[in-house]
């Protein structure tokens, strides 16, 4: 569509030269037309009546889209795109545009005709020449909330998600490669040194083929001091050369001597600690009850229905991967023909959600420490190239000691420092911009969402929250963040 509407421009303006030619041609003031001429005048009016008629539809389309809380935010350029590709369907009296409950993934603007919006049978209202609806659909993969039938014979326009998130995603591609723009290229020959240690810095390099070997003098270590200990716990490459500076005698323990032999756990009359749409969390013990674990089942059915299979191996990959002291450990996982186990650290002091309910609200030094127990969980997966991106009171948890623990890595994403990824994941209520927006994001959105959480901590609910998730999404966009009266006295208001 668009390469026949660069096509005709292009057969228009083209006419246009040849016209204003042959009309200046000649000396005196009288134009005698050839039938060449006529000829291409007719093409040229039929040109202009194409346009013409296209216009009062254009404007209207442009109207649907700015008056929409979503869909306004569009740039022009943006906007004109969605113009040029929106497809046309008709639907006949009583016919069913979307079903509740279905999966959708286009959107609709009302070109002519009435439709009537139900849910659970109940008619919500109507919608005329002009309105938008299934928005939702092309932002995310998400089941229909309401039904739209054609109460009328109507003519709509519609968009499908990958249409919209290819618009999208070009225009933050043409931006990026306008910032490209700025860097000059510079070749290296063998052994050249590019920068030097302690030398004055005034430059930034971004390699684009070949290896840059960067050398420096990390730490000298003496007695009592240790080194290789992540060799007992996952299958490592040693990432630093350690020498001898002369006689040097070491204790060493090998990973055979090192590994715990295997579990043998059994429900001792099973408490379900946790229920979600992914299955249940239970407590599990060992035989000898010396040790408690939470054992996470999720169904098979469910993981393939919802085409989550990445999700639960990368969620798996990266709990077996991680040592630290503010993330939930993974001690052991296993299948059978029906569920996926993992079974997981037992998190006495159970989730910061129910705290928060119970007490309302948090006062600064405690939100304060909740909020620093997530900044050590984020230094540390954002130092192993992992985005969180599910931060939220129901996913920490508290330990046997009262430290908080990140858990739920199903919206992890592993990913290098200075690349984006295009993925709509995550709660709405913690959604950063550009998610929402489809311009790319990276490991930004996790402070987003840490300032989220601190303000649903000290308040008791979140800074922009809606029963309908897209005027969560307009809310968010606007960036209007509204303080109680006591939030004065608090230092995170600046920090917000």
């Amino acid at each position: 569509r668009l390469q026949e509407k660069e096509r005709l421009l292009q057969e228009l303006n083209g006419q246009y030269d040849e016209l204003g030619k042959e009309v200046g041609a000649g000396d005196t003031d009288e134009v005698t037309f050839d039938t060449t001429f006529s000829r291409r005048h007719l093409q040229l009016m039929r040109c202009a009546d194409f346009f013409h008629l296209r216009c009062p539809l254009s404007d209207l389309i442009v109207k649907a889209i700015q008056k929409n809380d979503f869909l306004s935010r569009l740039d022009d350029e943006q906007t004109a795109m969605m113009v040029d590709l929106l497809a046309v369907s008709s639907y006949k009296p009583n016919d069913d545009v979307i079903k509740e409950g279905t999966e959708g993934d286009s959107m609709y603007i009302v070109a002519a005709g009435e439709l009537l919006v139900t849910q659970a049978g109940q008619t919500l209202r109507s919608l005329t020449t002009g309105d938008v609806f299934g928005e939702l659909a092309i932002l995310y993969n998400c089941r229909r909330t309401a039904t739209v039938k054609a109460k009328t014979a109507v003519r709509l326009w519609c968009m499908e998600r990958q249409t919209y998130r290819t618009i999208i995603t070009n225009k933050s591609k043409k931006k990026r490669e306008q910032l490209l723009g700025f860097l000059k290229t510079l070749v290296h020959e063998l052994c050249n040194v590019i920068v030097r240690e302690g030398a004055e810095a005034n430059a930034f390099y971004i390699i684009l083929k070949g290896e840059v070997r960067c050398s420096i003098q990390i730490r000298r270590m003496g007695k009592g001091e240790h080194f290789g200990e992540q060799a007992l716990i996952r299958e490592v490459l040693r990432t630093a050369t350690c020498s001898a500076e002369g006689p040097v005698t070491c204790l060493s323990i090998d990973k055979d001597r090192h590994t715990i032999p295997p579990l043998h756990l059994f429900l001792w009359d099973p408490v379900t600690l946790g229920v979600g749409g992914f299955g249940r969390v239970e407590l599990v013990t060992t035989v000898n009850h010396e040790e408690y674990y939470a054992m996470k089942r999720v169904s098979k059915k469910h993981i393939v229905a919802k085409r989550q299979e990445e999700h639960m191996l990368f969620e798996k990959k990266i709990l077996k991967a991680t040592q630290c002291n503010f993330i939930v450990s993974l001690h052991a996982a296993f299948k059978d023909t029906r569920y996926i186990y993992m079974v997981m650290e037992f998190c006495v002091g159970g989730e910061i959600w129910t705290k928060l309910k119970e007490v309302g609200r948090f006062d600064e030094p405690i939100a304060m420490f909740c909020t620093a127990c997530v900044v050590e969980a984020y230094a540390y997966l954002h130092k192993k190239n992992i985005m969180y991106r599910d931060l939220k009171p129901e996913n920490l948890m508290l330990d046997i000691k009262g430290y908080v623990k990140l858990v739920d890595f199903g919206f992890s994403k592993e990913m290098v420092h200075g690349d984006k990824t295009y993925s709509f994941v995550g709660t709405p209520e913690y959604m950063a911009p550009e998610i929402i927006k489809n311009q790319g994001h990276d490991f930004a959105v996790d402070f987003w969402s840490l300032g989220v959480l601190i303000y649903e901590l000290l308040v008791g609910s979140p800074p922009f929250s809606s029963s309908e998730p897209q005027k969560i999404y307009a809310k968010i966009l606007d960036g209007v963040l509204k303080y109680p009266p006591y939030m004065n006295k608090y230092d995170a208001s600046n920090l917000l």
